[in-house]
């Protein structure tokens, strides 16, 4: 009989006890719903990844809690849907704006994506000549390209940019490929175009977008040694490429992750419609 009473007695204490979890755990799941209610959705999220972590075994209110996520989860997404939704506009205001002083130029045949050139760049424009040129495609992916135009060949593979306080930055090393570093020779003079894409020549643009109004030299490095010195139309042209490449990239941003936010919503949505917290 004390026996039987004895395991009765624990009984209780451990039933007790499951009951105080649970109700801790539906506090702090409550305590998660007014936080997503009042778009507190980050606060929500820890709370609900709190309640995980130490009620690991309260499966009832861990899967209301799963739901909650889903729902908190799918107005972080609408959120951001509205925010590029309404950010876009101004932002293809403004690279249409930036983009009047540029020539666009894409071949329908062998390219996806167009390259916007500024106009005073354009190759036709340049013949003959060794300077730095730029352009930018319409994802925002910016290039740099040195050019070279003589009699003989100095088979250069990247530039290094500096000014007179000693201040410099350098391109990547491109290796002669035939592509991005190519060589052609026309009647008796030699023309080299090395191209530095993404973060082959990042550093060398901002440089020249910093020090715009410094005297730049232009040294071609490994190969012959050649230097030149930067024409102010073309350091011009990086600054207004960079700026492009800048707000362009801004919206290549926006429409990925519109599309992610899209296709999370549906996602969510098809998860939470068979749930008893439907999205509200």
């Amino acid at each position: 009989m004390k026996k039987s009473t004895l395991c009765i007695a624990l009984a209780a204490l451990v039933l007790a006890g499951c009951n105080s979890k649970e109700k801790e755990a539906q506090a702090r799941l409550d305590k998660a719903r007014a936080m997503y209610e009042q778009g507190e959705f980050y606060s929500a999220k820890n709370e609900i990844d709190s309640i995980r972590a130490h009620y690991p075994k309260e499966f009832k209110v861990l899967k209301a809690g799963l739901a909650l996520m889903r729902e908190v989860e799918y107005k972080e997404s609408e959120r951001t849907l509205a925010f590029c939704d309404s950010l876009m506009p101004v932002k293809q205001h403004e690279a249409d704006s930036l983009s009047r002083g540029f020539t666009f130029e894409k071949d329908s045949l062998y390219e996806e994506t167009g390259n916007y050139i500024w106009k005073q760049q354009t190759i036709e424009r340049n013949v003959q000549r060794c300077y730095v040129r730029c352009g930018v495609n319409e994802k925002g992916e910016m290039y740099l390209a040195s050019v070279y135009y003589g009699s003989r060949p100095i088979d250069h593979t990247g530039i290094k940019l500096s000014t007179k306080d000693g201040l410099f930055a350098e391109t990547a090393s491109i290796p002669y490929d035939g592509g991005v570093n190519y060589r052609f020779k026309d009647l008796c003079n030699i023309t080299e175009v090395v191209t530095y894409k993404g973060d082959n020549g990042l550093d060398a643009v901002k440089f020249i977008f910093t020090n715009e109004k410094e005297r730049i030299k232009v040294e071609y490095t490994g190969g012959k040694p050649y230097v030149i010195y930067m024409a102010d139309a073309d350091k011009k042209a990086v600054v207004a490429t960079y700026n492009l490449a800048t707000v362009l990239s801004d919206i290549e941003n926006m429409r990925k992750e519109s599309e992610k936010a899209q296709k999370r919503m549906a996602y969510l949505k098809n998860k939470l419609e068979g749930s008893t917290n439907p999205v509200q």
